[in-house]
């Protein structure tokens, strides 16, 4: 679709129209839902995230001001609605399974990884990062934003994002190295 024609969808839905919103979600669902499988791990939890962030953005989408992409304006209220998603995630089972993380990684790493593929590795290894280095590699790498893309998104200096992309590549690398090396 051209820009154009996504300006005036955005017009439209600004203006009430609910085609053009509807349309607006048809274009962008897919890419909201997969960003937000990213950082959540969950297909249900995605599902809710992605309805989140449409309603949100139903609601808010008279204020958008066209300054900054559309994509990336979405992609931050996707971000925030997924971060807030493992905020309450993390809350509500501290409170079930008082089990600390290294128990987890140990538990994974324990686990047989002959039969596991390369992309549940990375997976993995993704989930073990702290979450702002887990969304600056979502965002860059598997999403291919540049890196003043991800700042916008972010709301945070490019300088941010090359600092936490930069340790979280190498705590990647090095939980990947691990997982890889365990014997089995």
């Amino acid at each position: 679709m051209s820009a154009d024609r996504e300006r005036q969808l955005i017009l439209d839905a600004q203006g009430g129209n609910h085609a053009a919103f509807r349309e607006l979600v048809g274009l962008h669902m897919r890419r909201v839902y997969d960003l937000a499988y990213s950082f959540v791990n969950d297909r249900d939890d995605a599902e809710d995230v992605a309805q989140e962030v449409f309603v949100k953005v139903y609601h808010s989408i008279e204020h958008f001001r066209q300054e900054s992409g559309f994509a990336t304006w979405l992609y931050r209220i996707a971000t925030n609605a997924s971060l807030d998603r493992l905020k309450h995630r993390k809350r509500a089972s501290a409170r079930l399974v008082p089990m600390n993380e290294s128990k987890i990684v140990e538990m994974q790493t324990n686990q047989e990884t002959d039969n596991i593929d390369t992309s549940i590795h990375i997976e993995r290894a993704l989930h073990e990062l702290p979450t702002l280095q887990r969304a600056v590699v979502i965002l860059r790498h598997m999403d291919g934003y540049s890196t003043r893309q991800v700042s916008e998104i972010l709301r945070c200096s490019e300088g941010t994002v090359k600092t936490h992309l930069h340790r979280g590549l190498k705590k990647m690398r090095k939980l990947l190295h691990q997982i890889v090396e365990v014997p089995v």
